[in-house]
């Protein structure tokens, strides 16, 4: 068991014994410690000491609570399209039923399995655009570099330059944020006939 500065203090013989013995850190006189000091003193080692183990415990804690942010955050971006797929499975089960209809449709079975595979596209647009999923229809529209890709221009003069002739695939957003623009084809102002060159 060590001993106190004071302990050691308080033996002069042992200060006295030579090199070999030990100094303690700050001078102090024997006596010149009160019991009242000494008492603070004790209290005080032991507040150190529980803050000290607090701060332990709180570093502790700190760490499990990191190690559990970042395990959470994996799993959210490893499942972030649980939800979604949950609901995409029954669009699949109906997929899987018409396509065996239609193995084993008869001749005038071509209406039925129009109808059901209709039925079916609208169960999956309307889950996409539940799920927050929105066409960008760009067709007539004033072309939008935002919004829009040009694959190519066509010369009209039935439309404005500039207005789109025709929509060749739909352009896609979830909800402010584009995830595919349209393709588009955008008019242009006919080309003028040169001058001069007339038949003849």
């Amino acid at each position: 068991m060590k001993k106190t500065r004071v302990e050691i203090e308080n033996q002069p013989e042992a200060a006295e014994a030579g090199a070999s013995a030990a100094e303690p850190l700050v001078a102090l006189e024997p006596g010149t410690v009160s019991p009242e000091q000494f008492t603070e003193l004790k209290e005080r080692a032991a507040k150190a000491d529980e803050h000290w183990d607090r701060l332990l415990r709180t570093t502790a804690d700190f760490e499990n609570f990191k190690k559990r942010a970042a395990r959470e955050k994996q799993d959210a971006i490893k499942f972030a399209n649980e939800g979604l797929l949950q609901k995409l499975i029954p669009v699949l089960d109906n997929f899987d039923m018409a396509l065996s209809a239609a193995q084993n449709a008869q001749a005038d079975g071509a209406q039925s399995l129009h109808t059901g595979i209709n039925m079916i596209y609208q169960q999956l647009k309307n889950l996409l655009v539940e799920t927050g999923l929105e066409e960008v229809d760009a067709a007539g529209k004033r072309f939008d570099p935002n919004l829009h890709e040009a694959v190519s221009q066509k010369e009209t003069a039935d439309v404005p330059e500039g207005q789109v002739v025709e929509q060749l695939r739909k352009g896609y957003k979830l909800r402010e944020r584009l995830l595919r623009p349209a393709s588009v084809i955008v008019a242009k102002s006919p080309s003028p006939h040169p001058i001069g060159r007339g038949p003849g």
